[in-house]
């Protein structure tokens, strides 16, 4: 629940998007023209405190009643794919992609090594029907201090069918009819159980972690990808 969040920006006009590059007669969010711009979220959905020593794991504290109230510990960032008004990811050259990409990496580096972060997940919601409070083209990143239910269904997937579980649905994967690209670090397919009625995955082909771990030519070729993936 952050109900400080009403009192944000809500579909402005262009002239007044705080996405923009700042003019002499209006002050955005961004001071001047830029390629990718990443800053704190003047409207987080939780944070900014961060861990202390004695809740390094508060999340996972038991016993909570109804009515408890924790300290909402996490960061929320908004980045900001073009000085550009109108467009949308999937319009931008494939040069943006992998600074979106490098910025995405950055940004989790930095946000795992704050206390008590323990997942960070870069996301897109776009149009309005999902929510959307303004039309600039703009991602979120979410800095999590506990492990998403996602990411605790994955867990407990790979603890039931082995630690392979990645490497077996990739091989599978690969063997089928539904293959979009096929890359030398990536593939990217639909997948045999998708949820979603339009769903696209991309699985690398060695484990990592996070985007930090990722080479040069991986990020090289997953700003490829995605760029062709979205168009």
């Amino acid at each position: 629940v952050a109900a400080s969040r009403h009192a944000r920006a809500f579909l402005p006009p262009a002239s007044e998007c705080p996405l923009c590059p700042s003019r002499d007669d209006f002050f955005s969010e961004i001071p001047d023209r830029f390629d990718v711009a990443v800053f704190e979220n003047k409207n987080p959905s939780f944070g900014p405190d961060l861990a202390v020593e004695d809740d390094q794991n508060y999340a996972a504290e038991p016993g909570l009643t109804l009515g408890a109230t924790r300290k909402s510990i996490g960061r929320c960032e908004v980045v900001v794919f073009s000085s550009e008004h109108e467009g949308s990811l999937s319009r931008l050259p494939v040069s943006r992609m992998r600074t979106i990409v490098d910025a995405w990496t950055d940004r989790t580096e930095h946000l795992l090594s704050l206390p008590g972060i323990r997942t960070v997940f870069p996301f897109e919601n776009r149009g309005p029907e999902i929510g959307v409070t303004l039309n600039h083209p703009h991602g979120q990143i979410y800095a999590y201090p506990y492990l998403t239910p996602t990411h605790t269904k994955i867990m407990n997937s790979i603890s039931q069918f082995g630690d392979d579980l990645f490497a077996e649905t990739l091989r599978f994967e690969q063997q089928s009819e539904r293959v979009l690209i096929a890359g030398e670090n990536f593939t990217a397919f639909v997948p045999f159980g998708a949820r979603w009625p339009i769903e696209i995955m991309i699985l690398p082909h060695r484990h990592f972690g996070n985007f930090v771990e990722l080479t040069d030519d991986e990020r090289d070729e997953l700003a490829v990808i995605t760029s062709r993936i979205l168009g």
